[in-house]
């Protein structure tokens, strides 16, 4: 019998792996690929990618996981709140003065300062919220983020503010790959909070792209890996799990101590048979959005205009966002390097524009509004890629602070980890992971001691914590 299944390799799973590599574990995964919305690929100074591409700096629970695992990582060099709207690209300047740099009618500047003032008085009314404070635990801050603004959506906040205005703020707002007619005022806030980087802390990139921290976990973790593994149901006993699932046609079962289930919500809610009847309820109510992502190998030989920007928002294009990622070796480099690495992001209604249509019709989109964006982009692509993420991330809905208390409720054998748990994507991945590893390595360790001696049992918090214990071996 294991000590724990963690099932799925995700970014999740492999973070509460990794905590739990002193255990005997083992790690299903569905695909043949580790690392689920996390994937890059290596080409040289560059990598191109198609997933999660900023993560969490000093002091998170990303910073201690990238420190154990000695994963490198910088600090994202550039401006991240770049736009191109009406056919002028704007890079320089405070972002307060973006609505009167912006080609467009007098009525439609004045409906956008309008709004543009109301939101950025909320994003520092959004940054005291998100503060930690003294001696609370990470789900009391949490509930407090998800509490926020979660009455309504983002599009009822802003109003009937006209279409050149909303459409400056749907690229921000969308990037958790809701509409702003389904996600959250207080979520649509807070993307602008994460933006403009006011009280949160997702500013590292890792050194040759997001895929070198779990490729990194998974080599450690190899012989405990297994690919496609498609569970089928996890059931809870007295004093063990059961995980059925099917490989390469044949059913399987494997039997464990505790299990952590670091699948999205929508998995979790359909192979959890036995949860709580409301912790079971609650996953299936967590909802997510799709993304098409598009990633471009480049061979420029000179500086271009877009090698100060990491990110640029795209209004009234096919992708929301388009993102430099070259730009991290543009912040090192002492000369002018040959090429660069762009890729560009199409969330919620975006997505599902794209998704009916062949990897060849979404590339053609893509370089001719690229070109748009950036002067000449077309006459430098080396490589092209798509990437559908049909189930791609969880938005906070209006009503979705409810469901928090629940899902943050562990059961006796079988604990949580993944996004959908938080609001801070990558960082709420490893957080969540993380908790769930220090709750089962918890169990696991009272379950060792002596019967005739009593062990007070470990805090569960989300803190950053070793989760391995000094009395077992892998």
């Amino acid at each position: 019998m294991k000590d724990a299944i963690i099932i799925g390799g995700g970014l999740a799973g492999l973070s509460a792996a990794w905590r739990l590599r002193h255990w005997d574990t083992a790690i299903l995964e569905s695909s043949e690929r580790i690392g689920g919305r996390i994937r890059s690929e290596k080409r040289g100074a560059y990598f191109l990618n198609w997933g999660g591409h900023v993560f969490g700096g000093r002091g998170t629970s990303t910073d201690v996981l990238l420190s154990e695992t000695g994963t490198g990582s910088v600090d994202v060099p550039g401006t991240l709140a770049g736009t191109h709207m009406n056919g002028k690209v704007l890079l320089k300047g405070p972002l307060q003065t973006y609505p009167f740099r912006i080609p467009m009618k007098m009525s439609d500047r004045a409906a956008m300062i309008t709004a543009g003032m109301k939101v950025s008085k909320d994003v520092f009314r959004y940054a005291s919220v998100v503060r930690r404070r003294p001696n609370e635990t990470g789900e009391q801050r949490q509930q407090r983020i998800y509490d926020f603004e979660n009455d309504r959506c983002f599009a009822d906040y802003l109003g009937n503010i006209g279409p050149e205005a909303e459409a400056l703020f749907t690229p921000t707002v969308t990037r958790s790959a809701g509409d702003p007619d389904e996600i959250s005022a207080g979520a649509g806030i807070g993307y602008f909070s994460l933006v403009w980087n006011i009280g949160q802390g997702l500013s590292k990139s890792i050194l040759g792209g997001p895929s070198t921290l779990t490729e990194t976990i998974a080599a450690a973790l190899r012989d405990r890996i297994e690919t496609g593994a498609q569970v089928q149901e996890v059931t809870q006993h007295k004093d063990h799990v059961v995980v059925r699932y099917i490989q390469d046609g044949v059913e399987k079962e494997e039997t464990a101590r505790t299990a952590i289930m670091a699948t999205p919500a929508t998995i979790s809610h359909k192979i959890g048979v036995d949860l709580r009847p409301e912790l079971r309820a609650a996953l299936g109510q967590v909802k997510y959005g799709s993304y098409v992502a598009g990633a471009f190998l480049t061979n420029e030989t000179s500086s271009q205009v877009w090698d100060s920007a990491y990110g640029i928002a795209t209004p009234k294009r096919s992708m929301a966002v388009t993102l430099n990622l070259g730009n991290i070796v543009r912040g090192s480099e002492t000369s002018r390097q040959k090429g660069g690495s762009i890729m560009c992001f199409s969330p919620a209604i975006l997505a599902n524009n794209l998704l009916p249509l062949s990897d060849e019709e979404i590339t053609d989109i893509y370089v001719r509004d690229l070109s748009e964006v950036l002067p000449g982009f077309e006459y430098i692509i080396e490589e092209s890629h798509i990437q559908r993420w049909e189930l791609g991330a969880p938005y906070c809905f209006p009503g979705r602070a409810k469901l928090q208390e629940t899902l943050m409720k562990p059961e006796e054998r079988v604990f949580l980890a993944g996004d959908y748990l938080g609001s801070l994507y990558t960082e709420t991945a490893i957080t969540s992971a993380f908790t769930a590893a220090e709750r089962a390595a918890s169990l696991l360790a009272r379950e060792n001691q002596p019967r005739n001696t009593t062990v007070a049992a470990a805090p569960a918090t989300s803190a950053p914590a070793s989760a391995a214990p000094s009395n077992s071996a892998a």
